[in-house]
Parts: structure tokens; C-alpha cells; sequence
């Protein structure tokens, strides 16, 4: 069974940095990909960035292209999202989300992916 945890949320002022983690495990397939998701309430969840295992492929929205970049770790099963530049409107819950195997492109779409995260909340306010 696949797990992930996330990591890394916190308070900061607009212009400010944070890095997320999501720590992956019980991956069985060659080709994963993992993407970052972020909700705020009443609205639906956006797909902000994805990578495919081996960092070769990686998507963002228009919304963060440019300011957020998607890593895989060394050890292969830790996923980063290096946020720069942030803004208000980038307040929101966080999530990493994972499925097995090849999805659509660009793969950004919430009902593509099976396994989730608990989420990590990200504040921008001054």
C-alpha cells in the first residue's frame, strides 16, 4: 500500500520561500508520478506541479510556472516543491498525490491519481 506524508507547510510573507516534502512509500511500479495538489475551502483542487519518477518530465500550471519548482531526492521516494516568490493567493492546503503508472497529459488532474497525502497547510500574509 502506498503512503505519503507531507511536510513543510508554514506561515510567511508574500516574496518568501518554503520548500514541501512528500515522503513516498510501498511504490511498487517503474513509472510513478507524483503530483502536488492545493485546495482552498469551498473551491475545487487545483494541480499546481507533477513529475514522473526519474525527473525527466515535469508540468506546472500557469498559475506557479516560474516560481515553483518539483524535485525527486536522491533516495528516490522523497518529492519536493521548491515554492519562490510566494503570494497571498497561494494560500492553501497542500497535498502530494501519487498513481502508478503513466496518466494524461499534462498530469494535473486530481481524479488521475489514487493515492493522497493528509495535506500541509501553506499561509501567505503580511
Amino acid at each position: 500500500q502506498v503512503q505519503l506524508l507531507e511536510s513543510g507547510g508554514d506561515s510567511v510573507q508574500p516574496g518568501e520561500s518554503l520548500r514541501l516534502s512528500c515522503a513516498a512509500s510501498g511504490i511498487t511500479a517503474s513509472i510513478v508520478v507524483v503530483g502536488w495538489f492545493r485546495q482552498v475551502s469551498g473551491k475545487e483542487r487545483e494541480g499546481v506541479a507533477a513529475i514522473y519518477t526519474g525527473g525527466r518530465l515535469t508540468y506546472y500550471s500557469e498559475s506557479v510556472k516560474g516560481r515553483f519548482a518539483v524535485s525527486q531526492g536522491n533516495d528516490k521516494n522523497t518529492f519536493y516543491l521548491q515554492m519562490n516568490d510566494l503570494k497571498p493567493e497561494d494560500t492553501a492546503l497542500y497535498y502530494c498525490a501519487l498513481t502508478q503508472g503513466a496518466i494524461g497529459e499534462p498530469p494535473l488532474k486530481a481524479d488521475e491519481y489514487m493515492y493522497w497525502g493528509q495535506g500541509t497547510q501553506v499561509t501567505v500574509s503580511s
